[in-house]
């Protein structure tokens, strides 16, 4: 995506980046730290080679197109300027260490995390509030004579609940623990987000746990 961006914000059109060629353009490219500017060049210089057709107020598209991918980049900045603001708050926070260690919690989503508990757990005593609060255990939804009837709670913060399950989801990639408790729920015959959600709500103890002893999370080899 960057790569384009940057791309378009120095060429917009086909006959100049022929005139370049992809050796001189793959050089541009990687002097503005693009990333496999080699395999980039060549893919547009291709896409050039195949354009030799003028179309009618081609410089005042390109003239356009420049205007709007320099509000993009601009635009990017500022949001990458943003994030590294977070990430310097986040860290600051003594709990920052212990939270960025459980594995797929990273900066943006620990600081997600502590704005949705105030910066602390003192409003939740045990790990199942946690997890209610949250929206990563189903409600009883009982009628009648049928019970065992669970749902999602109608009440809970979505942005907690997108940072247990998306830090679950990266887990699964990185933390052996995290794997074999996602493979064994999947092999009880649930689908894959009832596995997520199942390793998110395992998390959560987790997380209590490590935040009440003060200490950091560290990857085991799983039970067998």
């Amino acid at each position: 995506m960057r790569g384009c961006l940057v791309l378009l914000a120095g060429y917009q059109e086909p006959a100049a980046i022929r005139r370049l060629g992809a050796k001189r353009l793959a050089t541009w490219l990687r002097n503005r730290k693009v990333r496999n500017a080699e395999a980039l060049a060549a893919k547009v210089v291709e896409a050039a080679e195949s354009q030799h057709t003028a179309v009618a107020g081609e410089q005042a598209i390109a003239r356009m197109v420049r205007a709007l991918v320099g509000e993009l980049v601009s635009l990017n900045e500022k949001v990458a300027e943003v994030e590294r603001r977070i990430e310097e708050r986040f860290r600051a926070h003594e709990l920052a260490e212990i939270i960025e260690s459980v594995p797929g919690i990273g900066a943006v989503l620990g600081a997600e995390f502590l704005a949705a508990v105030d910066g602390s757990l003192d409003a939740f005593a045990t790990p199942d509030r946690l997890a209610a609060f949250a929206g990563v255990t189903p409600a009883p939804r009982d009628s009648g004579k049928i019970s065992g009837n669970l749902h999602r709670p109608k009440r809970y913060h979505r942005g907690l609940q997108r940072v247990f399950y998306a830090s679950a989801l990266f887990s699964i990639q990185r933390d052996p623990n995290s794997r074999a408790f996602y493979d064994r729920k999947r092999a009880e015959g649930k689908r894959h987000v009832q596995a997520v959600l199942a390793l998110a709500r395992r998390r959560v103890n987790v997380l209590w746990a490590l935040l009440r002893n003060r200490r950091c999370y560290t990857v085991a080899a799983p039970a067998t």
